[in-house]
């Protein structure tokens, strides 16, 4: 969406960043920043225009076995079967109303597909089976043809739901493992065994998925160089073509929180400490990065397949699909999805709402992000400069006919000055340095408007 005029969008200096733990910023913008809507358009008004050849699906499972400590998703632990049915009989009239908007508009196809939550493998396997058909026979996905990524969890990687996964043609199984250490484990309130994780991790290799993730944490209390290497090593030994590494954060209403508020520069240089030395251990054991997370073994398909170069990646420019409770939907000009809270009783009480929401109701977007010309361009560098690939000028003004350092002018100074930025021939990209801190580079985007709302935004 080009625009003739140059667009006069942040000319305040950006506040220095003073930690390197500030947000981590996985879609623009966040959800605290969506409300429920006083006009709620249809969908089929929505999409109408929008590119449809090219589209994303996301499913969000909101379950999960067990609530981790520093978990501040949209997920409800221990649901009967009956909430579970529930779910997926709303979720198929959801699916049939987001269909039919669609259809109103032309022939939708799908590119990509995610499952995530919550942990979708707390489903059975029939339920898996189902949610397949459902994405399938109502949404038409083809989940065979496309790259499609689901999140599981050691307790919940049994054999007859990783043999449905495999069945229907998942391409990405991510695991959360966190530590291999079972006394770390604990300390970030998910107790689980190195023995369960060692079985789930040897039934997920037997699937031979084309790419298996592994994801650890690194900041947990009395966590040191020596410990963080047992579990880099560990992880290793099963030849995932994924890993990442997150920082621990302790959020507002998570088990973490209610224990303690972790906050000061001693845990920020234990976290940097720990990134730096997970980020040499693995380039040295034939890793790629590809941003301040994610790390993809050399010579496999999560780095060289041609077709699955985008299997993890959803699309947060425009053309995401989301269903489920807590999923979030991308158009051009408004971002929509479920309401949201992380508090045990108020997800209850949404994932009981949604499961009693008339069909009627799914036509329309609820809560919703209005997007402009200025917050599209935010959304845009924030995609690409968190990424090692970085941001392409032309890329940038072929789309919007200006160039970043006339929208972001101070923004990128401040990156410059810091070190934390290069301009590589036409490729504003960060450094090693800028990586580290991309969870403080982020939010240096966000409008007046974004900080705002979240700012607003009561924790539930």
């Amino acid at each position: 969406m080009a625009t003739s005029l140059p667009l006069q969008i942040s000319p305040s200096v950006p506040e220095e960043p003073t930690t390197p733990y500030k947000q981590y910023v996985y879609a623009y913008p966040h959800q605290k920043a969506y409300r429920l809507g006083q006009d709620r358009p249809l969908l089929s008004d929505l999409w109408a225009g929008e590119r449809l050849d090219a589209l994303s699906l996301y499913v969000h499972v909101p379950f999960c076995e067990m609530r981790c400590g520093f978990c501040n998703l949209f997920t409800r632990t221990g649901a009967p079967q009956d909430v579970t049915r529930g779910f997926l009989d709303t979720l198929e009239r959801q699916a049939g109303a987001t269909r039919a908007a669609l259809d109103a508009n032309g022939t939708p196809r799908f590119t990509l597909a995610a499952f995530g939550g919550g942990t979708p493998t707390y489903l059975t396997a029939d339920e898996l089976v189902r949610l397949c058909d459902i994405c399938e026979n109502v949404m038409g996905a083809d989940l065979k043809a496309v790259p499609w990524s689901v999140e599981t969890s050691p307790a919940t990687a049994t054999a007859d739901r990783i043999a449905v996964l495999a069945e229907r043609g998942a391409t990405r199984l991510s695991i959360g493992v966190q530590s291999f250490i079972d006394e770390e484990a604990r300390a970030a309130v998910r107790p689980q065994k190195r023995t369960e994780v060692e079985a789930a991790l040897a039934r997920l290799k037997e699937a031979a998925f084309p790419i298996l993730n592994i994801d650890l944490i690194y900041g947990i209390d009395g966590q040191t160089e020596q410990s963080f290497r047992v579990s880099l090593d560990a992880a290793l030994s099963w030849e995932p073509e994924e890993i990442y590494l997150y920082p621990l954060y302790v959020r507002p209403l998570t088990g973490l929180m209610a224990r303690r508020d972790k906050s000061g520069e001693l845990w920020d240089e234990q976290r940097l400490r720990l990134y730096r030395y997970g980020r040499d251990h693995l380039l040295a054991a034939g890793y790629r990065q590809t941003s301040m997370r994610v790390f993809s073994r050399i010579g496999t398909a999560a780095v060289d397949g041609a077709d699955d170069s985008n299997i993890n990646e959803y699309n947060q420019q425009a053309g995401m699909v989301g269903l489920g409770v807590g999923a979030r939907s991308f158009t051009t000009d408004l971002h929509y999805t479920t309401d949201y809270a992380v508090a045990v009783p108020e997800v209850r009480r949404i994932i009981d709402d949604y499961i009693a929401t008339p069909t009627e109701q799914f036509h329309r977007a609820q809560w919703s992000f209005r997007m402009d010309d200025d917050e599209r361009r935010r959304m845009f560098v924030l995609g690409m400069l968190l990424e090692s690939d970085g941001l392409r000028v032309e890329r940038y003004r072929a789309q919007f006919g200006t160039v970043p350092q006339d929208d972001f002018g101070p923004q990128l100074a401040l990156l410059a000055e810091r070190g934390w930025l290069d301009d590589d021939g036409g490729v504003l990209r960060l450094t090693p340095e800028g990586t580290a801190w991309a969870d403080a580079i982020g939010p240096l985007f966000f409008s007046s408007r974004v900080n705002e709302a979240m700012a607003s935004y009561r924790d539930r």
